[in-house]
């Protein structure tokens, strides 16, 4: 995980609002030049408008002249107004109709300006006012005139019709924007889902795998870059091995202090077979000679049966107290049951403990340690010979459940039970019912742990005063046919 490149959460935010940002600052500038181009072409058509305006005085001025031979100054001074309004507007209406356009309408308004002015002359020297002049001057007039408002009407009319169509897209802008917010929104929580929920759910998992006690399996990169989840699954690997470390212990401890329980059973238990050798071996030194051989032969057989029967139980302590790593193999349930009650058999006639097997046939092979299964059937058997200290019974039952696919193993004992206010107590580290100095608190917590280090569980059913059931779940080995 470390040698993955860094990409945190703090910088993919950080680059996201950066985007968003940039995004909205693209659509603000956007919406701003739209409204600058509308508010220019705005300004020019009223500015067209006024010069259509005063170039349509100036014609109406004209045909009252050659009419009625009036209004000839008026016409003149009509077009010099709409020529003022070019001249005053013209660097706003060249940004909006290009100067080519601009150039145009300039060149009408002037020639018709001449061709008035020449006009004006002649009507002051009536000598000079010859109609085919006149003639002349009006034909050019019409014909500039004519160009000169129909550039100028084209003009507004597609500057109209280009307002138009940037007020449309004003209009169908917002809806486009909230279809792309939209497409935005969807994108961001199905990105926030792959960059947050998905590691989470993954960091979840891996906390409900820990609840249920497996503490071995660490947590693997589901991206191939760093970031803040990378660094809580690294200390969360790191506080699965601290934690692997501590059950390691606390099975040791437990398993010394069960070591210490059994030794002190053990002890009382060899008496029987050294003192049965002692005497064996003291009336054979002193009767030797006087006993018959095949009597002689009885008495060392005896002698190599209780020295076998003390070998015996000295190999099953020193094998449940040897330390060696887990040795995961397939087992019998019932086998390791058998072997756990020996090791208590004294414990169980001192204490008066019937044991009841009502072991079922044919079960199948678990996988598992042997070792620290014993440990947890020999705790289990430990905890119900001190549940009745006025002697009892112990039934230890097998059965499948599921399905066949989990063994169960119910230890039920005739004692005291469990109170109901403590029962959900009892698997917690260094936490015990017993008097001070009778239980550290730590066999129920060691063998939950073992247990669903194996896949299973243990489930407790008690009642005060009737006794107490401990069912162990193991998982079945798949054995192939």
């Amino acid at each position: 995980m470390q040698e993955r490149p860094l990409l945190s959460v703090r910088s993919r935010i950080s680059l996201g609002f950066a985007l968003w940002f940039i995004l909205s600052l693209g659509i603000t500038i956007a919406s701003i030049v739209i409204m600058s181009k509308i508010e220019e072409k705005l300004y020019f058509m009223e500015s067209a408008g006024k010069y259509i305006f005063e170039v349509q005085q100036a014609r109406r001025f004209e045909k009252n002249y050659f009419l009625y031979g009036t209004n000839l100054d008026d016409s003149l001074k009509q077009v010099r107004l709409a020529d003022s309004i070019l001249e005053n507007n013209s660097e706003k209406m060249i940004a909006v109709v290009g100067k080519q356009s601009f150039d145009g309408m300039d060149h009408h308004i002037r020639l018709y300006e001449e061709l008035l002015t020449k006009l004006q002359e002649l009507d002051k020297r009536p000598a000079q006012n010859a109609p085919a002049n006149i003639n002349q001057i009006e034909d050019a007039l019409r014909e500039h005139g004519a160009k000169m408002v129909a550039a100028a009407e084209n003009l507004l009319a597609r500057e109209r019709q280009s307002v138009n169509h940037m007020i449309y897209l004003s209009k169908r802008g917002p809806m486009l924007f909230l279809l792309f917010l939209l497409v935005l929104m969807i994108f961001s929580a199905n990105f926030i889902a792959r960059q947050m929920i998905r590691p989470l759910k993954v960091l979840m998992d891996a906390t409900q795998r820990i609840a249920d006690g497996d503490i071995a399996t660490p947590i693997m990169p589901v991206r191939r870059y760093r970031d803040e989840f990378t660094e809580l699954s690294l200390a969360m690997n790191t506080m699965m091995d601290q934690l692997a470390q501590h059950q390691e212990q606390l099975i040791k401890a437990h398993k010394l202090k069960a070591v210490g329980t059994l030794t002190a059973g053990v002890a009382h238990e060899l008496n029987n077979p050294i003192n049965n050798i002692m005497l064996t071996a003291a009336m054979l030194q002193e009767d030797y000679l006087e006993i018959e051989d095949t009597e002689r032969l009885d008495m060392i057989k005896d002698l190599v049966d209780e020295a076998d029967r003390s070998q015996k139980i000295i190999r099953n302590l020193l094998e449940f107290a040897r330390e060696q790593e887990i040795d995961t193999q397939l087992l019998q349930v019932g086998d390791i049951l058998e072997e756990s009650l020996q090791l208590v058999t004294n414990q169980l006639k001192l204490c008066k403990v019937k044991v009841e097997r009502r072991f079922a046939n044919n079960l199948g092979p678990i996988s598992g340690d042997k070792q620290q299964l014993t440990q947890v059937f020999l705790n289990l058997t430990l905890n119900a010979i001190d549940a009745m200290p006025n002697g009892g019974t112990l039934a230890i039952e097998t059965d499948t459940i599921r399905e066949g696919s989990f063994l169960k193993v119910d230890f039920t004992d005739s004692g005291t039970g469990i109170a109901d206010h403590i029962k959900h107590h009892i698997f917690d580290p260094f936490f015990t019912s017993k008097p001070q100095g009778k239980g550290t608190g730590l066999g129920l917590s060691v063998s939950l742990g073992i247990i669903r280090k194996h896949g299973g569980d243990i489930l407790v059913d008690s009642r005060i005063g009737e006794g107490t059931t401990f069912s162990v779940l193991l998982p079945m080995a798949n054995i192939p046919a």
